[in-house]
C-alpha cells in the first residue's frame, strides 16, 4: 500500500514539474492554407521537432508538455519562423500580411510587445531611405538633407539600443533575456566576440543569466577569441564557434519583417 501511494505521489510530483502548453493559431494569409507547420526546440545543438500540424481554413494548433519553459519556433514550409515561448497556458497566435502576434501567457505577451516596438523602430529606419530618395527627386540641398537624416538615424539607433538593452536586463532571470542576447550577438558576428554592448550586459548580469548554458558558452568563447586577438593565447586550428541560438529563431532584423 505504501509503495502504491509513493508511486502515485511521485507521478504527481513529476507531472507538476512539466509545463503544459496549448497553441491555437489563426491566419488570414491565404498561401499558408494547406501548409504544414512545425513546432521545434533546440536540443543538444540540433532542432528537435516536438509537434506539427496543417493549416486548415486559416486555423492550426499545437499542444504538449515541456520539462521547462523555453523558446521554440513555429517553422513554416518556406523556412520562415515565429518565436513562441512554451509555458503553461493557452497561447494564441495570429498571422496576417502585416504582423504576427503571440499572446495569452506572460512571457509571450512580453516578447510580442518587444517585437512590435522593435518593428516600429525598424520601419522608422527604413523610412529614412525613402526620405533620402524623395529629397533627391525633389532637388533638395542634399548636404542639409543628409545632416538631418543622420541625426534621425542616430536617434533611432539610440532608442533601439535602449529598447534591446532594457529588455535583456529586465528579463535576465527568464528565458527571454538570454534568447534576445544570443540572437543579437549571432546577428552581429560570425564567431563570438566581445564589444562594449556585450561587456555592458555582462557587467549587469545576474548569476542565473551568467550560468545560462548558451550565454556562458558564448561569453567564454568570446573571451577566448579576444585573448587570441590580443596575442595572449595561441589560437586553435579553428576559432571558437558561437553556440546555436536558443532556437532557429529570428535575428532582431528578421523579427521586424
Amino acid at each position: 500500500m505504501n509503495k502504491v501511494l509513493y508511486t502515485i505521489v511521485s507521478i504527481l510530483a513529476l507531472t507538476s514539474c512539466a509545463n503544459s502548453f496549448h497553441i491555437t493559431g489563426t491566419t488570414s494569409v491565404s498561401v499558408l492554407d494547406g501548409q504544414k507547420l512545425y513546432l521545434k526546440v533546440l536540443k543538444d545543438t540540433t532542432l528537435k521537432n516536438i509537434d506539427s500540424c496543417d493549416v486548415v481554413h486559416g486555423q492550426f494548433q499545437f499542444g504538449g508538455t515541456t520539462d521547462s519553459v523555453r523558446v521554440a519556433n513555429i517553422i513554416l514550409d518556406d523556412g520562415n519562423s515565429l518565436p513562441v515561448v512554451l509555458e503553461d497556458g493557452d497561447i494564441q497566435v495570429k498571422i496576417d500580411n502585416t504582423q504576427e502576434t503571440v499572446t495569452g501567457t506572460p512571457l509571450n505577451d512580453k516578447l510580442t510587445k518587444f517585437r512590435q516596438q522593435f518593428t516600429r523602430l525598424m520601419n522608422e529606419s527604413n523610412d529614412l531611405v525613402h526620405q533620402h530618395d524623395q529629397a533627391i527627386m525633389n532637388g533638395r540641398n542634399m548636404d542639409v538633407v543628409n545632416s538631418r537624416l543622420a541625426a534621425k538615424d542616430a536617434d533611432i539607433n539610440r532608442r533601439m539600443d535602449k529598447l534591446v538593452t532594457n529588455f535583456v536586463t529586465d528579463n535576465m532571470d527568464n528565458v527571454l533575456g538570454p534568447y534576445i542576447f544570443i540572437t543579437v550577438c549571432m546577428n552581429k558576428y560570425n564567431v563570438p566576440m566581445l564589444d562594449a554592448w556585450v561587456e555592458d550586459i555582462m557587467s549587469r548580469a545576474t548569476d542565473k543569466f551568467k550560468n545560462n548554458p548558451q550565454v556562458k558558452e558564448y561569453y567564454e568563447a568570446a573571451q577566448e577569441n579576444q585573448n587570441i586577438m590580443n596575442g595572449t593565447k595561441v589560437p586553435d586550428t579553428q576559432p571558437q564557434q558561437a553556440p546555436p541560438p536558443p532556437a532557429e529563431g529570428p535575428t532582431p532584423n528578421e523579427m521586424a519583417q
